[in-house]
This record gives C-alpha cells, sequence and structure tokens, in this order.
C-alpha cells in the first residue's frame, strides 16, 4: 500500500501539470492579446511591468530577470526608447550604467493593458458558478507561491 501512496504522490503532480500547463498558456495567451489594441506586444508589456516594479533598473539586470541575454534586451530597450515608453538615465555613480524608467506615455498604456486584462479575465470569471468561482479564488495562492521562487 505505501508503494501505490508513494506512486500516486509522485503521479498527482504530474497529472496537474499536464492538465494546468495547457490552460495557463492559453491564459496567458488571452491576456497577453489585450495589449495589442494598443499598440504595443505582450512581450513589450511584460518589459514595461518590471521596469515599472524595478525603477533605475540596469539593462543587464532586466536581461537576468527576463533571462534572455544583454545584448537582445538592450535591442528591446532600444525599441522601447524608440516608440517613446522608456527612457534611460545615467547613473550618478556608475557613469557606464543607465538606469531605465516609463515615460509618462509608458505609465498609461501600462495601466490601460491592466485595466483591459482585468476587464477580460472579470467577464469571463462571471460565466462561471459561484462555486467553481470560489475553487478558482482557492487556487491563487498556491499558484503564488509557485511563481514566487521563479521571480
Amino acid at each position: 500500500m505505501a508503494n501505490d501512496m508513494s506512486s500516486l504522490a509522485t503521479q498527482e503532480p504530474l497529472a496537474v501539470a499536464n492538465r494546468l500547463r495547457p490552460a495557463l498558456l492559453k491564459l496567458a495567451r488571452e491576456l497577453r492579446r489585450e495589449s495589442h489594441a494598443l499598440g504595443v506586444t505582450g512581450g513589450q508589456v511584460s518589459l514595461l511591468i518590471q521596469i515599472q516594479r524595478h525603477r533605475g533598473i540596469g539593462i543587464r539586470d532586466l536581461a537576468a530577470l527576463e533571462r534572455i541575454s544583454p545584448a537582445s534586451m538592450s535591442g528591446y530597450v532600444d525599441r522601447l526608447e524608440r516608440a517613446g515608453l522608456v527612457q534611460r538615465t545615467p547613473d550618478p555613480n556608475d557613469r557606464r550604467r543607465q538606469g531605465l524608467s516609463l515615460t509618462a506615455e509608458a505609465e498609461r498604456v501600462v495601466r490601460s493593458v491592466k485595466s483591459r486584462r482585468t476587464a477580460w479575465l472579470a467577464a469571463r470569471l462571471e460565466q462561471l458558478t459561484p462555486e467553481e468561482l470560489a475553487a478558482l479564488d482557492s487556487a491563487v495562492e498556491p499558484l503564488l507561491r509557485l511563481i514566487e521562487d521563479a521571480e
């Protein structure tokens, strides 16, 4: 019986992962689409949100957060800067380093994207039964714990 229990314990997370992964990927894809109407991609919004959270972050640190090369990140930041969404500010302690911050336009875009995404998700959640909504609500904290270490 102990083998059955340990086997069940190993299979359950894998089974849940196999069911949860496609659902999360589809949800993320749908939420990213909400940013396209504002003229930005989901990837750009992700970078803007990271810069907003970590004001003054440098390209190298931002690249590490996003798990891409600093050279690639530099290209992404250049495009955001040309679009008037990001500005670089020289670091007063290190002349070689520049900190990144959002422009007023980028702050507006981020607010709009978050609002659109929340409205889209709320409209879908309204279609659920109270029991289904409660089940999703109770899953939020465990999901947040799963991703805390990844950030």
